[in-house]
């Protein structure tokens, strides 16, 4: 099943191979502890309503994408404050890129001289976004 992001009408089809690694072990509760004047222990609970990461790391799957995706998805990536819809596992989510930890790379998996680049290059692509919408 494609990957694919979208933002403004225009999809950007990612492939299947990249990796959601950190999919597991992200806890919908946030969990706040501290102490009263007088010592006593005071913990706050709630449900995340949204900030889930979700990083889609194409290095370790060898998830190849052209340098001409790679281009748009920086592009995109330079746009403060974007929502994009993000469909993975075949469910939709509401994200953004995550600037505090990266947002988005491609590493080359050949090294050409300048020039010698094209649109079919290819990549491998490292997204690292959040949820907007529920955890």
């Amino acid at each position: 099943m494609a990957i694919t992001l979208t933002y403004n009408g225009t999809v950007a089809n990612l492939g299947d191979r990249l990796i959601w690694t950190d999919e597991f072990g992200q806890s919908p509760v946030k969990q706040v502890k501290g102490s009263s004047t007088t010592g006593a222990l005071l913990v706050h609970v709630g449900v995340l309503q949204a900030g889930r990461q979700i990083t889609l790391d194409g290095v370790d799957s060898k998830a190849w994408i052209p340098r001409s995706l790679c281009e748009s998805l920086e592009l995109w990536a330079a746009l403060p404050d974007i929502t994009l819809t993000l469909v993975l596992r075949g469910v939709a989510r509401q994200v953004m890129f995550d600037h505090e930890r990266g947002a988005f790379e491609a590493t080359p998996i050949w090294l050409l001289a300048d020039g010698e680049q094209t649109p079919d290059e290819v990549f491998l692509p490292i997204l690292r976004l959040f949820t907007t919408n529920a955890f």
